[in-house]
């Protein structure tokens, strides 16, 4: 039913507390493929930001400085996927790790779109009330925003509330 499964990651333990529900689901829904993905938002960096050494930035140096950060953006995303993979391996099933670049939500439900993906697997905070509001939610905004299904699991130590 499952043969195509994205996992957006961002980095953090939390996001990796899918692994468990990733597991059960690869192994008993005959999925072929998983898709680690990472979404990595580019840097903004205005012309005239100030460096640390006083200099105003001209827009050669701002595109530089920006290639320059969103480069090592890009590599540190990779070495994590290619860890998480490496480490999550199922037989009969192939991992892939995937790097897009814009906003977290957005970027998961197009590539979700455009690589026929069966499911999506996200971890959310569990946040309520006024952090949900002043934080937002990738994984709400994703559950909203994909046409395919968001299984989305609750971090350990969620409190209940509203």
């Amino acid at each position: 039913m499952y043969e195509k499964v994205l996992v957006p990651l961002d980095g953090s333990e939390l996001a990796e507390c899918i692994l468990p529900h990733l597991e059960s689901i690869a192994k008993g829904c005959g999925v072929k493929s998983i898709v680690f993905l990472r979404a990595v938002e580019p840097v903004h960096l205005p012309v005239g930001t100030i460096s640390d050494g006083g200099e105003v930035f001209t827009e050669q140096d701002a595109a530089r400085v920006r290639n320059q950060a969103d480069q090592a953006n890009k590599e540190s995303a990779k070495n994590y996927l290619d860890q998480v993979a490496s480490r999550t391996k199922y037989d009969g099933v192939t991992n892939y790790t995937e790097i897009v670049i814009g906003k977290a939500a957005d970027s998961i439900a197009e590539y979700a779109a455009r690589n026929e993906v069966d499911l999506i697997i996200i971890a959310t905070h569990g946040r309520s009330g006024i952090s949900r509001w002043a934080l937002g939610s990738v994984a709400d905004r994703v559950l909203s925003s994909a046409c395919v299904p968001v299984l989305m699991v609750r971090a350990p130590g969620c409190v209940p509330g509203i």
